[in-house]
């Protein structure tokens, strides 16, 4: 385990909010600046700031306008298939499109 395993919720929440704060001093970008890009009132940025709780989305929407969503790239998944289900997948996958065939009733009767 790594340390912020050992880190509770509220001190975890305080490093967000520092790096986004040294982040926004360091691109020369005020409060009211980040939040207004961000479509978020100031309070929230400041809140996140400070360490407190926001929602997810608005710090993607944070982090976008700082061009730091790179911290995210570890929530990525890949794909982690066993080889028998690779071979299941490959198999049920379509080779070839066909016609379909007719059952006669589409014919014009001449009705």
């Amino acid at each position: 385990m790594n340390e912020i395993s050992y880190m509770n919720d509220q001190t975890i929440l305080k490093q967000i909010g520092s790096f986004v704060r040294q982040t926004r001093i360091r691109q020369h970008i005020t409060q009211n600046e980040l939040a207004e890009k961000a479509a978020i009132s100031r309070s929230t940025l400041s809140l996140l700031e400070r360490g407190e709780s926001i929602s997810l989305d608005n710090l993607i929407k944070i982090l976008r306008i700082l061009d730091a969503l790179y911290v995210l790239e570890h929530f990525q998944t890949t794909d982690t298939s066993s080889p028998l289900q690779l071979a299941k997948q490959e198999k049920a996958q379509r080779k070839r499109a066909r016609n379909q065939k007719t059952t006669g009733l589409e014919e014009d009767l001449g009705w």
